[in-house]
């Protein structure tokens, strides 16, 4: 046995080298358990390490990039720190009894990042704690009075009556949109007083610190998404959808461009050319938040250069408007471009002309948005893109003759052995040429016709919000530069 181990420890691996010598390789130690795990929990804990370094950072760049998140979490924590006054304040604490908890849960259920949303939560809870609490109290005052043995059952009767009928209201879309959380409150604060009214004595003054601990988490809420550093939704909602329409109109010219290999502007850099190119994905992926935000914003007091009543509504029709055309472009983009270079040049200038005139008014329409003023080129520049549709259309007209006499196009000496072939050749390629040109012109009449749907839409957004025309500004402006002063006029005179 001892031979064999001495045999075995003396064993070594040879390596035979390519000019025919040999190395060996002398076996090294193994290395010990403790020292593999040493490894292991150190590769761990660096691992750890770097992940939490990397979620550090990415949360610095996100409040670097966004500030109003990080103002956002700041007031959340100011009105979490105000609020739990209640529970370190004994007067305060002995104001509210045990229910103080209540304050702080809706502090933090009610408090969103913008004005509106803010509003919206605050107003569906108070409503819906106040007519619950209303009703539960009424419903156990009228069991209370039927007897012992009737009680239990009027108040199950009328938890299922109005928990049925609330939850139902819930599917119908008008409430669904603005009261969905007021009638889960509802749902929620009338079971929750029906039931403990039963085995509480004083059930009117568990409503009432209920109710008025509510009533002070939705005030403070309020007051601080108001006062420091508010973010209104209309705000945001009128950005989106303006910012919006320049996405789509840099998309329409890239698009038309690229089919073209005309790309100008579009050629310097490649993420820049595909950002442009692929904006209008962000237009056909904005529908909830358009719808969000305009519910939101119907709950805003009048700020900035919206008023009360600004027609949040309407804003959605743009923005189904911006959605039915980037549908067009996003066919468009994906559009099979024909190999005929002729038939391109044939028709690229009149279309990229259409391109240019829809993107222009799209701008055009984007720039009375921002400025909330009344367009006075609008009309121009909407019938410079009718016109160029119908020269487009001229053009279509003449595709077929460039194909039926392709001889010009072909510019070979005639042969009369070969001229069947060749003549049969040029018609069995037209109609394979054709159809994508046809198809990227038909594509672009369409965009012409729903760009002037949102002329429309904008149009009547202008006449609801009384939008002030730019003629009538400058006409004000030189009215208020010529008026003289009388002492100076009677100056002039002397």
């Amino acid at each position: 046995m001892a031979q064999e181990k001495e045999a075995t420890s003396a064993m070594e691996w040879r390596i035979k080298m390519a000019d025919g010598s040999s190395e060996s390789l002398a076996p090294t130690e193994a290395r010990g358990c403790p020292g593999i795990a040493w490894l292991a929990l150190k590769g761990l804990v660096v691992g750890l390490v770097m992940k939490v370094c990397d979620f550090l950072k990415k949360a610095w760049d996100l409040g670097h990039n966004e500030p109003r998140k990080v103002i956002h979490g700041v007031k959340v924590g100011m009105a979490l720190t105000a609020v739990s006054l209640f529970y370190y304040m004994r007067p305060l604490y002995e104001g509210v009894g045990g229910n103080a908890m209540w304050a702080v849960m809706t502090v933090v259920v009610v408090f969103e990042n913008t004005v509106g949303a803010t509003l919206s939560k605050s107003i569906n809870r108070i409503c819906g704690t106040l007519l619950a609490g209303f009703l539960a109290i009424g419903i156990h005052w009228i069991a209370d009075r039927s007897g012992k043995d009737f009680e239990p059952f009027i108040i199950a009767f009328s938890v299922f009556l109005l928990a049925s009928a609330a939850t139902f209201s819930r599917f119908i879309p008008s409430v669904k949109t603005r009261f969905d959380y007021g009638a889960m409150i509802f749902i929620l604060t009338f079971s929750l007083v029906s039931v403990s009214g039963y085995r509480v004595d004083e059930l009117f003054d568990l409503a009432t610190q209920r109710m008025s601990t509510i009533i002070i988490g939705t005030c403070l809420c309020i007051v601080i998404t108001m006062i420091i550093c508010p973010i209104w939704a209309g705000e945001q909602l009128h950005m989106l959808i303006t910012g919006n329409m320049d996405k789509l109109a840099n998309s329409l010219d890239g698009c038309v461009a690229d089919y073209f290999n005309d790309s100008g502007d579009f050629a310097g850099s490649d993420k820049e050319s595909d950002k442009k190119l692929l904006g209008y994905k962000c237009v056909l992926g904005s529908k909830a938040t358009e719808e969000s935000m305009a519910n939101f914003a119907r709950w805003e007091p009048a700020h900035s250069r919206f008023n009360f009543r600004h027609p949040w509504k309407q804003y959605l029709k743009i923005g189904a408007s911006m959605r039915n055309c980037a549908y067009c472009i996003e066919a468009l983009n994906g559009c099979v471009s024909s190999e005929n270079e002729l038939t391109k040049k044939h028709i690229s200038n009149i279309a990229i002309k259409v391109s240019s005139r829809s993107s222009i008014v799209i701008k055009e329409l984007a720039r009375t948005m921002k400025t909330m003023k009344k367009s006075s080129a609008i009309d121009l520049l909407v019938g410079e893109m009718n016109n160029a549709v119908l020269e487009l259309q001229e053009d279509l007209k003449s595709l077929p003759n460039l194909f039926i006499n392709p001889k010009p196009l072909l510019q070979e000496p005639e042969c009369p052995e070969n001229n069947t072939t060749t003549k049969a050749e040029a018609e069995a390629t037209a109609l394979m040429d054709i159809i994508p040109l046809v198809t990227l012109a038909s594509l672009l009449i369409e965009i012409v016709a729903r760009v002037e749907g949102m002329v429309s839409a904008v149009e009547e957004v202008a006449k609801l919000a009384e939008f002030k025309a730019v003629g009538a500004e400058k006409a004000n402006q030189n009215q208020t530069s010529n008026k003289i002063v009388p002492n100076q006029s009677a100056h002039q005179r002397v």
